[in-house]
């Protein structure tokens, strides 16, 4: 980043007109993007990861540090961005910084509406980042630049539908249609984790019963893996050995390497995920018909032992099925990385401005020398 001087909210609030229009130029403007290199920050309830990324989608370099404790106020978790970009503005010319938050981002892309696991509830995250920073900042829910990674760089390259689900503690997703992000009208389209699948089923954070990632994530894998082991259930006595006991000591990943080991309480466990996981995937095609389901998160790291299952759950449950083209099921690519690589790449679309403002200081500043040096002269002469 070239300077960081002494810039204050005015400029960040006179970007705010073009950023709300970004979402309607996104497919046009990708390709005649500047290709310069951006910052992209993903937020998640355990970590804060930031990166370097240019404009073919490759990590130029990497930090990352624990998020603040949520019950912190929220400017401790905006100081660590502002933090870790200017950590990496030392090594790099950054031109914008695109952040992908978990949690509900508004239709203008400022305000986090809402986040399970911090404590914003409408914080203005980008006016009050570009306050900070001499640069544009893009905000966007974490799903949402998750998905536009794949369909750049990933496993959604080609696609004109797609949709992405990202399975985790829960479940989160976004659509994209002729490469633009759809958000919906109030910008929180996306929230497939909480369709209602089962009428009256678990409880769900969110306060209703039944939700789809009260049977299909990683909190879903967990608490079954949990229940079998705290009833002593034969079929758990493989797990309950490898925790020595500690119940509680039962995660998900731990769950899908005991299962790719061959043990088959585990494998059943991912094969029900999965299933739930194909119904709630059919109930998306029939409602999106999109050509592509882009599976990401944490849980997808389970691969065939979860995404077999999900197709052939998908096959029995969609709506025409035998009468109408399938849409593909596919991992996700890009790991872990996805929604920090997408933030960069939206961030793209608004570095011109940036760009813009940069080359007209410099050309105030080359005019200020030119008029200075004419008056010297002048006043030398005379």
């Amino acid at each position: 980043m070239s300077t960081y001087g002494n810039f204050t909210a005015p400029i960040g609030s006179r970007r705010a007109p073009a950023l709300r229009t970004v979402g309607t130029r996104e497919r046009r403007s990708h390709l005649t993007a500047p290709r310069v290199p951006t910052v992209g920050i993903d937020i998640g309830g355990t970590k804060v990861m930031a990166g370097v990324v240019d404009a073919d989608g490759n990590i130029l370099e990497k930090v990352r540090t624990e998020t603040p404790d949520k019950s912190k106020s929220p400017k401790v978790v905006e100081d660590t961005i502002v933090e870790l970009v200017l950590d990496l503005s030392d090594r790099h010319d950054v031109h914008a910084v695109g952040v992908g938050a978990a949690g509900w981002v508004d239709a203008d892309r400022n305000r986090v509406l809402f986040a399970p696991h911090l404590s914003w509830r409408n914080e203005p995250l980008r006016d009050r980042l570009s306050s900070r920073l001499a640069v544009p900042v893009l905000v966007d829910n974490d799903a949402n630049t998750a998905a536009w990674a794949e369909w750049r760089f990933g496993a959604g390259r080609g696609e004109d539908h797609l949709v992405m689900i990202t399975l985790g503690t829960g479940i989160g997703g976004a659509i994209l249609e002729d490469g633009q992000v759809k958000r919906g009208k109030y910008g929180v389209a996306g929230e497939f984790g909480h369709m209602q699948v089962v009428p009256g089923g678990h409880r769900c954070p969110c306060g209703n019963r039944g939700c789809w990632e009260q049977y299909s994530s990683g909190n879903a894998l967990v608490r079954e893996a949990r229940e079998l082991a705290a009833a002593d259930s034969p079929v758990a006595y493989g797990i309950i050995e490898h925790v020595k006991g500690n119940i509680g000591d039962i995660t998900g990943p731990m769950i899908t390497e005991l299962a790719r080991e061959g043990d088959a309480m585990c494998i059943e466990l991912l094969q029900d995920i999965g299933q739930w996981l194909g119904v709630g995937i059919a109930n998306l095609a029939a409602a999106l018909d999109p050509s592509c389901f882009v599976i990401g998160g944490g849980v997808s790291a389970a691969d065939d032992l979860l995404i077999s299952p999900a197709r052939d759950a998908f096959k029995r449950q969609l709506t025409g099925r035998g009468y109408r083209p399938e849409a593909r099921i596919v991992r996700a690519q890009l790991g872990p990385e996805a929604g920090m690589v997408g933030a960069a790449d939206l961030a793209r679309l608004v570095a011109r401005r940036f760009r813009r403002a940069k080359r007209r200081r410099v050309e105030r500043y080359e005019r200020f020398e030119r008029f200075t040096e004419a008056a010297r002269r002048t006043q030398d002469t005379a």
